[in-house]
């Protein structure tokens, strides 16, 4: 019988694990709300944020929390990049000449990656501590990531409820034809849009960097699970990407804690299949 201390700490760590899959789910879910292109390369771009991070600490021996800040900064650049050299041309595509296009990005990037710096392994090295509460061991990375990647998504929720520009990315979600005609420029909209969604991906990564190492084929690890997070979610649906990051991220880690790793994941996915049949649309989809 499974210590229920065990039990405890694993949900704890579920939890912390699920803001930062939840924030990686709410950048993707912005950027296919509003340009309602799903970009399958996002979590390479995180791939190379976290190597951005590496050299930036490791190598050139930058303070974390600026190599963080470039990594942000360099996220905006590449989700704007990526949107202006690849996506705005197949704006217009049929969806699988799109889904090629950013598939054949995922490879681009992948090979590239494995060209520079080859399939090692690199960790940022940082002596942080391991927190004892209750009997219970949580990693203080796990923790400082889990309250900043809250505090990013609250400052997303307002900034897309609070401003003239968030505003206006929501009303192109909902209806891009009728802001065209009351003058909104939809292009420039899909340009910022990119450029947030982009730098929600180097905080993730930053995030990342200070709990796993980082390496070109990283995006096949978390890439499937972001995906599987948006979809049960709810494409575009920005709560229920929310709700269903932290669902998942439960499973994961009791079913690890309870059988083995490969074995939460495998839950994670059947109970993705039956949520499915059951909510196609997504968990918090309206019926019909």
């Amino acid at each position: 019988m499974i210590d229920p201390l065990f039990l405890a700490e694993a949900a704890i760590n579920g939890i912390l694990l699920g803001g930062v899959l939840a924030l990686l789910a709410l950048g993707l879910n912005l950027i296919f709300g509003v340009v309602d292109i799903v970009w399958i390369a996002y979590v390479d771009l995180v791939m190379l944020c976290m190597y951005a991070v590496y050299f930036l600490v490791m190598v050139y021996g930058w303070p974390v929390w600026l190599a963080a800040l470039a990594a942000v900064a360099a996220g905006g650049a590449l989700g704007v990049a990526v949107h202006l050299l690849v996506i705005a041309p197949i704006l217009t595509a049929p969806p699988v000449n799109q889904l090629l296009a950013t598939g054949g990005l995922l490879f681009f990037i992948q090979s590239l990656a494995t060209f520079l710096w080859t399939t090692d392994h690199r960790s940022v090295r940082l002596a942080l501590p391991v927190v004892e509460v209750g009997g219970m061991f949580l990693s203080f990375a796990r923790l400082v990531a889990f309250a900043i990647a809250l505090v990013a998504m609250l400052a997303l929720y307002l900034f897309l409820t609070r401003t003239w520009m968030g505003t206006a990315i929501r009303a192109v979600a909902q209806d891009r034809e009728a802001m065209a005609l009351m003058g909104a420029d939809p292009h420039r909209i899909y340009v910022v849009t990119s450029a947030v969604g982009g730098g929600m991906a180097g905080l993730a990564a930053a995030l990342l960097s200070i709990q796993y190492s980082v390496h070109p084929h990283f995006g096949a690890a978390f890439g499937p699970l972001t995906f599987m997070i948006c979809v049960l979610g709810g494409l575009g649906n920005m709560p229920g990407a929310f709700v269903a990051a932290f669902i998942m991220s439960e499973v994961i880690a009791l079913g690890g804690v309870t059988w083995s790793t490969e074995m939460g994941y495998v839950v994670a996915f059947a109970l993705f299949i039956v949520l499915m049949f059951l909510r196609p649309g997504g968990l918090l989809a309206r019926r019909e």
